[in-house]
């Protein structure tokens, strides 16, 4: 990996990613658990396991056809969950290292990143056919989607970059200059914002999804990886996996209103914007802390094993997905509100 790093990028992108993925180096199963617990469940509560790539990475879910997509980073592929059966419906292969997922559920077509391949894997929700692949900088990493503009947003994290792709040309349109070693990146389709983590830079770009320019930056806490918005109140959730919190920026002023203390290396945030609840993956804390979005809060912790890693929401089933990074699973959480 570093081998791709020049010295330009400095040590502190190196050490960061070293980091941000030192838990899952390790990590060698094959095989996969998916636990059904209510927030509220005591610990092992669980339903029968599931088999799913090596290493999840990342989750995401199209909340119209309630399917759920995991990017198996150990095993080159996406598996497909069932939202409804939480069965395993098919195993796309894609690129290499898969790292990032989003779902466009107005054209139901699945955006992978794959790291080692630098390219983006565009498949149809419909037939989980790879129907694309786009080219686009060093060593890509996190994915976010427009559904309201069809803009596909990408961080390269070793160009210090964004590749916006056309979702109906699957062109390249432009390539934004950010902080260094972007990471997770987030769209506001109510305001056509895209927020882009800089793991290496302790900031957040912010950038006009008309014009592609960055229009501010905010200073947020050490090693920012992770970051998702909530389109109703116009915040922004960002972790910062050194400084064990979540920052809270105001969408409108593009300040920080909050620093949320939570557990150990969080490194995974998803927003349900009809309950207003924030959910956080603490990487080394093997939980989930539930946020209240209307106190920034933490209401309750849940245990979830083996480094949960990533985390997304469906709001209309109000059902939770976590990674288990080095288990290889996926928890399923009764997202009650908080």
């Amino acid at each position: 990996m570093s081998s791709h790093v020049t010295r330009s990028q400095g040590s502190m992108g190196i050490r960061a990613t070293r980091m941000a993925r030192s838990v899952l180096a390790g990590a060698m199963a094959v095989g996969a658990t998916v636990a059904t617990l209510g927030l509220s469940a005591p610990a092992g509560a669980s339903s029968p396991s599931i088999a799913v790539g090596s290493k999840p990475y990342a989750v995401a879910v199209n909340p119209t056809t309630t399917t759920v997509y995991v990017a198996n980073s150990g095993g080159n592929s996406v598996s497909v969950i069932n939202g409804s059966t939480n069965a395993v419906t098919a195993t796309i292969a894609v690129g290499t290292h898969p790292k990032g997922v989003a779902v466009n559920p107005s054209t139901n077509t699945v955006y992978v990143t794959n790291q080692g391949s630098n390219s983006v894997s565009v498949i149809n929700g419909a037939t989980n056919a790879v129907t694309d692949t786009v080219t686009v900088g060093s060593n890509p990493f996190g994915v976010a989607v427009n559904p309201s503009t069809s803009a596909i947003y990408v961080t390269n994290s070793f160009n210090k970059t964004v590749s916006v792709i056309n979702g109906a040309t699957k062109a390249v349109t432009a390539t934004i200059a950010v902080g260094t070693h972007p990471f997770g990146v987030a769209v506001d389709p109510t305001t056509n914002t895209a927020y882009v983590v800089n793991l290496g830079s302790k900031s957040v770009s912010v950038i006009n999804g008309a014009t592609n320019a960055v229009t501010a930056t905010v200073t947020v806490g050490m090693h920012p990886s992770a970051i998702a918005t909530n389109a109703s109140t116009n915040a922004v959730y960002v972790t910062n996996q050194a400084g064990n919190s979540v920052s809270v920026i105001n969408g409108a002023t593009n300040t920080v209103t909050a620093t949320v203390p939570v557990r150990r290396n969080p490194s995974g945030v998803a927003v349900n914007p009809t309950t207003n609840t924030v959910y956080v993956a603490d990487l080394n804390g093997n939980s989930v802390s539930v946020i209240n979005g209307s106190t920034n809060a933490v209401t309750s912790t849940v245990t979830v094993a083996n480094h949960p890693y990533a985390v997304t929401t469906n709001a209309s089933t109000n059902t939770v997905y976590v990674t288990a990074s080095t288990g290889s699973a996926v928890v399923v959480l009764g997202g009650a509100a908080s």
